[in-house]
């Protein structure tokens, strides 16, 4: 399966059904065996060859960010709030596709020529942000889009500069296809290749998958800022892109087990992978489940940099997205 497929892919948090069927036909030939548990995660298992050797957990998340209708105005314009987290300032003027139909529309604010200087001062919040779909009226935008309609960012997947890919939904669809090719080997240990959901509205898919998972290690597979773009100080700029897989040692969920994290430097030393170290305890993943879960699980946490994440147009390397793979793979085979 190719990134194109996966980015262009509606899968917001609650509603990952498209994506989990895509990955679930994709996995199908390449495991042993496959499960939808209650949360909607698809767990994929692939024995291991050495019925000695621990099994591992390799886990990353189908949803993405994006919005949901409240309710309509008189004149037929869309009610939102987010999914996950959204700075309304990337929302304005983006195109979306509302529901199962994917009706288009665009995210509206108020014009420059009407705002007052003191609205120029002030971030515009959700409350002054609407979803046009050329509706008439309000009967008419009910019945294309009711309430409790998803919205998705409309972005085409785009290639460009020296390696590099523009796409919405980069996270975690790079950690997706990562772990559905690493389905294609059988390791040592028995591998769970977890794929969850709702990891935008606080790692609610993962608790399920990693109470299920009889595993002592995890590795989550994700997408993580990058904030190396104009005169940011070096300190401040978490990720960079285009400088290989990023190996986290403590975010907002989670602390990476000290023997997992110097792991993983050591085999990317070894195997010449691409590597840099997550310079900012920044977010939170669904290694914050696994490492709670049940008895508890040593966890690391392998990210792809993301330029202007959580957007309708995040920025990645596609040298970045080989190196995690690359990554997962030596630790699985080595580790």
């Amino acid at each position: 399966m190719e990134l194109k497929t996966l980015c262009e892919l509606h899968g917001l948090s609650g509603n990952e059904g498209a994506v989990r069927k895509a990955l679930m036909e994709a996995a199908r030939p390449l495991c042993d065996e496959m499960k939808i548990d209650r949360g909607g995660n698809l767990i994929c298992y692939k024995k291991g060859t050495d019925p000695d050797a621990p099994a591992k957990a390799v886990a990353a998340h189908m949803d993405e960010v994006g919005f949901i209708v409240m309710g309509c105005t008189e004149d037929g314009l869309l009610r939102i709030r987010p999914i996950g987290g959204i700075d309304p300032r990337v929302a304005v003027s983006k195109w979306v596709q509302v529901g199962d139909e994917k009706v288009p529309g665009v995210i509206g604010a108020m014009a420059i020529h009407l705002q007052t200087a003191a609205d120029r001062q002030k971030v515009l919040d959700f409350d002054n942000l609407y979803i046009d779909i050329g509706a008439r009226d309000a009967k008419e935008a009910e019945g294309l889009c009711p309430p409790g309609s998803y919205a998705a960012f409309d972005t085409p997947y785009e290639e460009f500069g020296e390696g590099l890919v523009c796409a919405k939904a980069l996270d975690d669809r790079v950690g997706c296809l990562s772990l559905l090719r690493l389905l294609e080997d059988r390791y040592p240990g028995d591998l769970i290749a977890c794929f969850v959901t709702q990891e935008e509205v606080g790692l609610r898919g993962s608790k399920t998958a990693a109470f299920g998972a009889a595993a002592e290690i995890a590795v989550v597979l994700e997408g993580t800022a990058a904030n190396d773009v104009g005169d940011v100080p070096e300190r401040a700029r978490v990720t960079r892109v285009g400088q290989g897989v990023a190996v986290s040692f403590m975010d907002g969920a989670s602390i990476a087990d000290k023997e997992l994290f110097s792991q993983m430097l050591s085999l990317a030393e070894g195997a010449d992978i691409p590597c840099q170290i997550k310079q900012g305890v920044t977010g939170g993943n669904d290694a914050g489940s696994f490492q709670r879960s049940r008895e508890g699980m040593r966890t690391v946490v392998l990210s792809v940099p993301c330029r202007y994440i959580h957007s309708g147009a995040s920025v990645a390397a596609l040298g970045d997205i080989e190196a995690q793979y690359l990554l997962c793979r030596e630790y699985l085979l080595h580790g």
